[in-house]
């Protein structure tokens, strides 16, 4: 296994688990990323909780850092591109809907449950989207046939790695499968995690130049 990249086969397709979060489709050229919470920063500054909102600009330039590295021919998102449709400031909403022009790009946003109300120009929204032998979504749909991989967001997948002494907790890609779904780690940097269930296959982002399988 390659420490920069980890490849995962579903029937005769390749999957690219990248350390930065990000899954890529060779076959189809394809780049996913799951849940940024853009506006993160300003939706808690609205409710009296000073966070920081530098993150929306790492997140942007993390975006456009991995689409100019691998140059994919669409950027799909699986839901959750916004934290809520308060928080969305003219100059993100600027931002956002110059990514698809300054990228080269066609961007399609997989509605989340945080994009509820959000409108902004140049993404396509969609509910959800079949690709190939693929479906993505933001929560997991499942229990399609066995052909079918459902990959999605919504869970920010962790997992953990410890000794006698210490526990450490990374962002991972989660594999259900018993019900054929693939679990996409949290983009965001301001997102937390949930632990995953201990029948899931799992990838650890160690560092943004490594990933793991557990």
């Amino acid at each position: 296994m390659k420490k920069n990249s980890s490849v995962f086969h579903w029937g005769d397709s390749s999957l690219e688990m990248l350390p930065s979060r990000a899954l890529l489709l060779p076959q189809t050229n394809e780049l996913l990323i799951c849940d940024i919470h853009l506006g993160k920063g300003e939706y808690f500054q609205q409710n009296g909780i000073p966070l920081t909102n530098n993150s929306d600009e790492q997140n942007l330039l993390r975006i456009k850092n991995i689409v100019k590295k691998y140059n994919p021919h669409k950027l799909i998102i699986l839901g959750d591109l916004f934290h809520s449709k308060y928080s969305i400031s003219d100059p993100l909403r600027s931002k956002v809907e110059n990514l698809s022009e300054s990228l080269n790009i066609k961007i399609e946003l997989i509605v989340g449950n945080h994009d509820i109300g959000c409108k902004v120009k140049n993404i396509t929204f969609l509910n959800f989207k079949k690709s190939s032998n693929f479906l993505f979504s933001h929560e997991p749909i499942g229990n399609f046939d066995n052909n079918i991989l459902n990959i999605c967001g919504h869970y920010h997948p962790k997992t953990f790695l410890k000794n006698a002494k210490d526990k450490l907790y990374f962002k991972c890609f989660a594999m259900d499968e018993k019900n054929k779904i693939l679990y996409l780690p949290a983009f965001g940097d301001l997102t937390g995690g949930y632990p995953c269930k201990s029948s899931f296959r799992k990838w650890a982002i160690i560092s943004e130049k490594e990933i793991l399988e557990i």
